[in-house]
Order: structure tokens, then C-alpha cells, then sequence
């Protein structure tokens, strides 16, 4: 039987085709949970073709009924409390439960040297890295308190570990983020419902290939020596993939991690934390 079979799992920013919620998202579905999928309801232009992120979480969620799993789509924005609520609320009257919340939706709102990023860039970081991971905890907690139990599992990065110059919001709201996590595995734990936090480094998403290909054009080098370069401090020497983040979450989701809660699990190759 599959770890999670008669699971009900939602995850957040799921919709990126080479994207760590999508393969979260499949990953818990091959392990027999009922995934739903969420993202903001958004335009977006993937290889120079207009979409939207609601269509991908569509063929994210065929996808995945096709090869024999239960999934449905929903668009999200995580930093509404009354869309939180709403979505909330239809997923517990279709299924009648909620095991697993998945909070991998994140921004690098504030991304750059301390002194030129703004009070804006600060707080549309803090809406979605921090206000919404608290608002979905808050809206799924009474659900899993009344079942007996379920797990909260954060997406954070290496950001939740140390520092790098030039990451000052992101860097402060990741690790903000794990202070969160260990607050809700040590007042939730007596009603079952533990909570960790995911720490991928550098993994092979869109995202990520996408500053691959604009650091090298920008330092005049080519994208493997890019590689090369970035990817100097890794143990491993390569990027991971997101089917490795999502093999750590399906390990804190399932009966394996029953003794599990409040810690940092870092997906990194081995690369160092900064300062």
C-alpha cells in the first residue's frame, strides 16, 4: 500500500513546469495522497508563449489523474486571507479532511544589496514568505487538531541557514520562516501535527536555470563555465533536482517521519550556509 494512501495534500505555487511545487506535487500523488494544487491566478510567458499559471495547474493535475492519481486545481493567492479561507473551506467539504499542507509558494521580492532595496520590496517579501505560510497554518491547524494529527512542512532554502550579500529580505523572511516551523512543531506536537522545514539549495528549476543563462551572458562567459563557477562550493559540484526537495517532503509527509518534527533538512549538495 502506498505511504499515503487516503491522504489529502495541498500544496502552494505548484504551477511552474520545472518547478519544485510540481514536483512536490507529483511526488505525493505517486505515494497515493489526493494532491491539490494551488497558485496565484496569473499571466505569465513560458518560452515566449503566452499562459496562465491556472491553465498549468490544470495540466499538472490531468497529468496526473492520467497516470492513475486523484488531483484537483485550484488558483490561490496566498497572501489573501479571504481567498486562503475560501479555498480552505471547499477543500475540506469535498474531502472531508486535510493530512498535508505544503507551503513552498515563495518570492525574491528584495533580492539585492541591503541599502537599495525598499520598504515595498520588505513587505511583499514578508506577504508571501511569512504571512502566507502563518495564514494557511492558521486556516489548516483546526482541521488537523480535529482528525487526530497532520504535517505542516515549509519550503525554505539555504537562505533559512545562514546569509549571502545580496539576499537581505529573502535571506531574513527564510529564516523567519524557520522560527515559525519550530513554533508550530512544539505548540502543535500534542495534537499530532508535526511540522518541518525543507532547505533546498541550488536545484535545477526554470527559475534557477533561467539566472544561469542571464549570469553568464551579464559576466561574458559561457553557461557551463557559469556552472562551473556557481557551483564551485557544492559538494556535489551540480545543481539538484526538484524531484530530490520533493523526496525529502514525501519523507516528513509519510509514516517514516512519525518522530519527526520541528527540524531543518537540508536539500544542498553539500553547499555551505554563508555567514
Amino acid at each position: 500500500m502506498a505511504a499515503l494512501q487516503g491522504k489529502l495534500a495541498l500544496i502552494t505555487g505548484a504551477s511552474a513546469p520545472e518547478g519544485i511545487g510540481r514536483a512536490i506535487a507529483m511526488r505525493l500523488a505517486e505515494e497515493g495522497a489526493c494532491v491539490v494544487v494551488t497558485d496565484i491566478a496569473q499571466r505569465i510567458s513560458v518560452d515566449g508563449v503566452e499562459t496562465t499559471r491556472t491553465a498549468m495547474l490544470e495540466d499538472l493535475a490531468e497529468g496526473i489523474r492520467t497516470a492513475g492519481g486523484e488531483a484537483l486545481a485550484l488558483p490561490l493567492d496566498v497572501t489573501s486571507e479571504d481567498n486562503i479561507t475560501e479555498v480552505i473551506q471547499q477543500v475540506t467539504a469535498r474531502f472531508g479532511r486535510l493530512d498535508i499542507l505544503v507551503n513552498n509558494a515563495g518570492s525574491l521580492a528584495g533580492s539585492d544589496n541591503f541599502l537599495s532595496t525598499t520598504a515595498v520590496q520588505w513587505s511583499a517579501s514578508f506577504e508571501v514568505n511569512i504571512l502566507g505560510p502563518m495564514m494557511l497554518s492558521q486556516a489548516v491547524i483546526p482541521h488537523m487538531r480535529a482528525q487526530g494529527g497532520g504535517r505542516i512542512i515549509n519550503i525554505g532554502s539555504t537562505g533559512s541557514l545562514g546569509a549571502e550579500a545580496g539576499f537581505g529580505a529573502y535571506t531574513a523572511m527564510k529564516h523567519g520562516l524557520v522560527g515559525m516551523t519550530k513554533t508550530l512543531a512544539a505548540e502543535f506536537g500534542p495534537d499530532g501535527i508535526l511540522c518541518n522545514t525543507v532547505c533546498p539549495g541550488y536545484i535545477a528549476t526554470d527559475m534557477h536555470k533561467a539566472a544561469n543563462v542571464r549570469l553568464a551572458g551579464e559576466q561574458g562567459i559561457s553557461v557551463a563555465d557559469m556552472k562551473r563557477q556557481r557551483y564551485a562550493n557544492v559538494a556535489l559540484r551540480d545543481a539538484g533536482l526538484p524531484r530530490d526537495v520533493a523526496n525529502a517532503v514525501a519523507y516528513l509527509a509519510g509514516p517514516e517521519a512519525n518522530y519527526v518534527t520541528g527540524i531543518n533538512l537540508p536539500v544542498t549538495g553539500g553547499v555551505p550556509f554563508g555567514i
